[in-house]
This record gives structure tokens, sequence and C-alpha cells, in this order.
């Protein structure tokens, strides 16, 4: 049977978090769906994976939930499991960025649909940033990007100190994997005083499913924080493996590299495989 991955998050105030996390794993197990779930003050972020009809009694107990309501979630399908348990688990941050002030229903970046992006990131004044960590960007990125070369999300911030001046750059268009890490980014530039800020509706998941192949501007493939590592455009799974000691995404190329050892090391990390330095 085909299994199919939701991905959804919501910025919104929790409280009374270990009870929260208790009911959400409950249920979860319930209705036997695998995948991770995190909760913070700010909001939930989650990818869980399961069959349809375990998948919408889930959901719509989160929707029904007091303190959760109405979600956007997105879904796409694989063959085999992409989690091997549930887990959820309470974090200071939904996604990391270091910046748990930062509040992006009080101040964001402008959403962008998938149909209109082609035509904002081809604007000359628009400047496009990829606001995934460098081993992401190297699998795929949009034509024209920028790669700030972060090893984590929490180093986004000095690359915009350091890169970015409001006076200067006065059009920032930023894309990610889902759109939750454009929502701190966005609302992170908007408190250094840019004004103009866009960002991807639904992140590059969303995009890819709803352009057309022959109308993206999209290049490469896009990984994911799952099991399949990386989708090509039609968001099915490629041939790409994680490195068994610095967890980096080894594509064929890099699999068939004298220096990859499976679950040992890679090109990236050989001869002394470090821990995994892959994050959100």
């Amino acid at each position: 049977m085909t299994w199919i991955i939701a991905t959804f998050y919501k910025f919104v105030d929790l409280h009374d978090l270990p009870q929260l996390r208790e009911d959400v794993l409950v249920e979860s197990q319930r209705w036997g769906l695998c995948g991770r779930i995190l909760l913070a003050e700010e909001g939930l972020n989650a990818t869980v994976a399961g069959f349809r009809e375990s998948l919408d009694h889930l959901l719509a107990w989160l929707q029904a939930h007091p303190a959760i309501g109405p979600l956007t979630v997105q879904e796409s399908t694989t063959e085999s499991a992409p989690f091997g348990r549930m887990k959820v688990k309470i974090k200071p941050e939904i996604v990391t960025l270091g910046r748990p002030d930062l509040n992006p229903n009080q101040q964001v970046g402008t959403y962008v649909d998938p149909q209109d992006w082609n035509s904002l990131i081809q604007d000359p004044e628009v400047v496009l940033i990829d606001a995934r960590n460098d081993f992401e960007v190297e699998i795929g990125t949009f034509q024209g990007s920028v790669n700030p070369h972060t090893r984590s999300f929490r180093e986004l911030p000095d690359y915009v100190e350091q890169h970015l001046d409001p006076a200067q750059h006065r059009k920032v268009a930023m894309f990610c994997t889902g759109g939750i890490r454009c929502e701190k980014a966005t609302a992170y530039l908007r408190q250094r005083g840019f004004d103009q800020v866009y960002h991807l509706k639904g992140g590059i998941l969303n995009y890819l499913k709803q352009i057309p192949p022959n109308e993206s501007l999209w290049q490469g493939d896009c990984f994911v924080f799952d099991e399949r590592v990386a989708v090509d455009h039609s968001l099915q799974p490629q041939n790409y493996v994680l490195c068994g000691g610095c967890g980096y995404p080894l594509s064929p190329q890099d699999q068939a590299s004298p220096q990859y050892q499976p679950g040992k090391a890679c090109s990236h990390c050989a001869p002394n495989p470090p821990s995994s330095n892959r994050s959100h």
C-alpha cells in the first residue's frame, strides 16, 4: 500500500506542552502513524506518515483541538514507511533560528504563490536567498539564487548581518523546503528594517507540486528530512542515501567514490567521520 506523507506547521501560542505532547503522541500511536512532531510555545511543526484513513483521523483531531485549529497540509506519497516510529518532542523553537523572541504571527514577509514565483525571482531588483543549509543547496536550488553557505539555520542571521543591507537590497525573496524556515527568516528581516521581503508560500515542495517541469525554474532535486532523502520535480524519491559518518546526503556519484564506506564514511568526512551535521 502507498504511504502518504503529510507535512504541516503552524505558528500559534501553545501552553501546557507536556500534556499536549502526551495527547498528540497517544493519538498518533492510536492510528499507527510514524514521523515526528515538534511542539514549542510558538507552535508546531510536523511530518507524519501513514495510510489515508489514519492520517485523516489525526488531522481531524489536531484541527479540532482548541489550541491548534485549522492547518495547511501538504502531501506526497512513497511506497515504504519513511520513518521508523512516531516521535513527539518539546523544543524551544519549532524551527531553530536562535531567535525565540521572533513571532511570525506579528510580522512576516509577503507570501508569494507558486504561480507568481517565477515572475518575482526574475525581477533584476530581487535578491533571491536560499534559506536552507549548504548540503541542501548542493542537491538543488532555484536559478539565480544565492547560497548563504550555512551549516545550520541558526547561522542565517549572521549571513544577513554581513551581506544584506536594507538600504541597498530593497527587495529580498527567500525560499526553503516547506515554508517554515522562511516564516522565521522573513520575520527576522522585517525586524532588521527590510520592507519588501517575500517568501514562497508552501516552500519548494508546494512549488514542485504545482508548477509543471517545463515551466519550472527549479534545478536539481530537493532534500527532505525523512528516509526518502531527496525527491525530484515529481516528488518521487531519488537514489540518495545518508552517510553513516557525517549524515551528508550522497548522490549515486558520491556512492561510487572510493572513499564511500556504507554506514561509515564518505568523501565529505573521510578519513575521520564526524558526527552528523545535518540540521533543520
